[in-house]
Formats: structure tokens, sequence, C-alpha cells
């Protein structure tokens, strides 16, 4: 039986999406939460749309009988390919993460944009959707961030390689024009530094985290499942793949009471 102090539920296909616990954690200190990180499957955007969808169940499940009283999709693939069905499938309020295309369009001073995700998100129909809404007048340059995932589940977020794609995906945008950077990925927020070196200030960069937060705040105050805890929440997290990473990437959070569990799922 879901409660107020039922724990938030969040899922990725990998440790990305701790991007967007951080920011929910930070809005919502009193809120318990269950993480999990399919790494074993990541990433998500060279899969196909039912894989895609079957590991999205597979994962709303795990975290349903975990008795979470919201689940958010903190992945852009899984959201664009799979919130659809996960809402139509299960009783539960699903908030999804889409690429903040809209927020940058209104930015714009050059009307040139560009995007950083993975192929499973810029290739999704809902994404092509939102693509649709935004002003002709807005031209929308599209980059694959192929490789950038696995080398952040690798643990070498400032590694060399990295900073060599990153260069090589976002220099052309540079020279194009593009005055805000939207990073289509619950990962490329931990690139965020590295981005910054090679553009300056050059671009606004844009990503989805408080949005998310604001949005999850919203969805439980209308429910009436804000927590009633006077205390800091508690944080469960489940990784199928290498938790020493996970561990490294989530250490900012130590006045959090954290565990990190390593199981098959």
């Amino acid at each position: 039986m879901k409660s107020n102090n039922s724990p938030i539920g969040i899922f990725d296909s990998g440790i990305g999406g701790t991007s967007i616990w951080k920011e929910i954690t930070t809005l919502l200190p009193n809120e318990n939460t269950i993480y999990l990180s399919d790494s074993k499957n990541a990433p998500y955007g060279e899969k196909s749309k039912e894989e895609i969808i079957n590991l999205s169940k597979k994962n709303t499940e795990f975290l349903l009988n975990q008795n979470c009283k919201i689940i958010i999709v903190a992945c852009n693939t899984a959201t664009t390919n799979a919130i659809k069905i996960l809402r139509h499938k299960y009783n539960v309020h699903f908030i999804g993460i889409e690429p903040a295309i809209k927020p940058a369009a209104l930015k714009t001073k050059s009307n040139i944009i560009g995007i950083l995700a993975t192929k499973g998100t810029l290739n999704s129909e809902l994404f092509e959707k939102t693509s649709s809404t935004i002003s002709k007048q807005i031209i929308i340059k599209e980059k694959i961030g192929k490789g950038l995932v696995e080398l952040i589940e690798s643990g070498k977020i400032t590694s060399k390689e990295t900073t060599t794609l990153l260069t090589n995906y976002i220099t052309p945008m540079i020279d194009e024009n593009v005055d805000c950077l939207v990073l289509g990925c619950t990962h490329y927020p931990y690139l965020i530094p590295q981005i910054r070196e090679i553009v300056g200030n050059k671009m606004q960069i844009i990503d989805s985290g408080e949005a998310v937060a604001k949005q999850t705040k919203v969805i439980l105050e209308q429910n009436n499942l804000l927590s009633n805890n006077s205390k800091n929440g508690v944080h469960k997290f489940y990784i199928n793949k290498n938790k020493k990473v996970l561990e490294t990437i989530i250490s900012n959070g130590a006045n959090k009471i954290i565990t990190v569990t390593e199981k098959e799922f």
C-alpha cells in the first residue's frame, strides 16, 4: 500500500539518471528514493524500440515491487520510446524526460540550437513530435553522442578519450553558430565541465534536471503524496554492474543516508 512516505522510484539505463536524482533530493530532501541503474544494458540508445520497451517494463515492475509511489523515467531514450506504453499499462504516475529543446528555442538569439543525444532519442517518434512544435525559423542541429555513455559508465568522465569525442561532436556546432546546446541524455550533465572548456561563453548549456525535479514536486502535491517525514530521506540504489562507479558518482551526497547494492534484476 503506497503512502506519503513510500519512495520515489527512478530508473535509467545506467548511472546517468543520478543527475536527476541529485536535483530531486536537493528540492525534496525529506523524500525517500529508490534508484535502479540498468548499467548492464547501457546504453539504451543503441537498442531497438522493442528492447527499450521491454527493459523499461522490467525496471518499472522492479520499482513497483518496492512500493514506489511515483516513477521517474530518468532516461531520455526510455521516455521517448516507452513512456506512453508504461502509462497505459501501470497504475502509477510517471514523469518522463525529453530533451529541453523548447526552453532552448525560447533562449536562442541566433535561432540555431544544438542537441547532443543518443541515437534512440533522436530517432524516436516523441522527439520528432516535440521538434515539430518548434518554430520553423529555428534550426536544430542534431548530433549523436556515440560512445559517451559507455565512457561515463566506465568511470572515464574526465578522460582524454571523452574530451576528444566531445570536441569532435561540439566544435562543428560552434562553427554553425549554435548558441544553445541541449544535453539530451541524463549522463551528459556530468560532462558539463569539459563542454564548458570547449564552448567557453559561446553557448548556453541546457539540461532537464531542475525542471524534472519541479514537475515531480507538482505531481506529488497534486496527489497528496508529498512526504510528511521531518527527517532527511533514505536512498537505496540498485545496480547490475560495477557499483564502484556509481558509488563514486554519488559520493558528494555524503550527508545523505545511502545504500548501494549490486545485484541481478
